[in-house]
């Protein structure tokens, strides 16, 4: 088996287990990559590195015992050589350019659903049965067709007139939420109105990441809710 078809190792670092688990399961869902391991310090994670065969680390920029960046700058004073996706909820252009100089190939702000990592995979996976093809590149467009598949193809990974990062509330606060919530509940808790949060809802359930139901509570018509399912 040649390099370009051998699975993705990805080591998922996420300080919170929830997440963790979301974002492997994630990982193991997109076909080429594989889950090495989860792991939720920076002391784990370089651990794993030097113990583990590991091509591509999802990384949390927030760890409690060490910050992202540092923890870049440690695998490669360590000759770690894997790629980089950070993973965040800052939304701080300096650390992003601080990450680029790392050599970080990918940015994924947090909280983020199933298909924005999906399309940030399977550019990764391009650029990389790309860039292992063993073959020199004769022009300028040569090389910058090949960083351009680190570009996610297609586009938002949401519907027109929605935006990722509702959609990624959503699915954090039906997550949270433990059980069945109803569109006016769910838009409570993001601060949306119920037509809003109803969309997105239906959204999810479309996606196959979260089941409709019926509240019932008394007389007149029973109460949709909603409720994730991963």
């Amino acid at each position: 088996m040649s390099a370009a078809e051998q699975p993705i190792r990805v080591l998922v670092v996420e300080d919170e287990p929830v997440a963790a688990q979301a974002h492997a399961t994630y990982v193991g869902r997109v076909e080429g990559f594989v889950v090495s391991g989860t792991v939720h310090t920076a002391r784990d994670a370089l651990q794993h590195l030097g113990s583990s065969a590991v091509d591509l680390v999802l990384l949390d920029m927030g760890l409690p015992d060490l910050p992202g960046l540092d923890v870049v700058r440690a695998m490669r004073a360590g000759g770690h050589r894997a790629d980089v996706v950070a993973v965040t909820s800052a939304r701080d252009l300096e650390m992003v350019r601080a990450a680029v100089s790392l050599g970080v190939v990918q940015y994924v702000l947090k909280p983020f659903v199933f298909g924005t990592l999906r399309d940030r995979l399977e550019a990764y996976r391009a650029y990389r049965a790309e860039a292992s093809g063993g073959v020199e590149a004769d022009t300028q467009a040569e090389v910058d067709t090949l960083f351009s598949r680190l570009r996610p193809a297609g586009g938002s990974a949401v519907p027109k007139g929605m935006t990722e990062d509702l959609l990624a509330r959503t699915s954090v606060a039906l997550r949270e939420a433990g059980g069945p919530c109803s569109a006016a509940e769910l838009g409570e808790r993001l601060g949306v109105s119920r037509v809003t949060a109803r969309r997105y809802g239906e959204h999810l359930v479309t996606a196959g990441r979260a089941a409709r139901g019926n509240r019932y509570a008394g007389t007149g018509r029973p109460e949709v809710t909603y409720e994730w399912t991963g």
